[in-house]
């Protein structure tokens, strides 16, 4: 009986601390980040003379996604949303505050703004 009951005693302990991590990783925080809309494929330095906007466009339009230059650092911005895809084509090359979760090199975007 003793041992029947420690068996349970250490599955539910168990059950919890699986419960307690996969709720935390989960539950990635949102943050907010300021940088550059760019494209994942030129980052810091656009490749085409001219205009960033253009060579960004005509990037996004080969199949690059759009990415956030913070400092040194290129996000990959992930959406499928098409209005913010959208404001991300109307701010390309332009300050923006874009607010979502991160998993590496990549935002998961909840929200995009211009930023004053």
């Amino acid at each position: 009986m003793r041992s029947s009951f420690r068996n349970i005693k250490l599955s539910s302990a168990t059950l919890l601390l699986t419960l307690l991590l996969t709720t935390a990783a989960f539950a990635a925080k949102a943050q907010t980040f300021t940088g550059t809309v760019t494209d994942a494929m030129c980052g810091a330095t656009h490749m085409m003379e001219g205009d960033p906007a253009a060579c960004l466009r005509t990037c996004v339009n080969k199949g690059s996604k759009y990415a956030l230059l913070v400092g040194d650092k290129v996000y990959t911005l992930d959406s499928s949303n098409p209005a913010t895809l959208e404001a991300l084509a109307k701010l390309g090359a332009q300050k923006a505050t874009v607010k979502g979760t991160v998993d590496g090199d990549t935002i998961t975007v909840s929200s995009v703004a211009a930023t004053k």
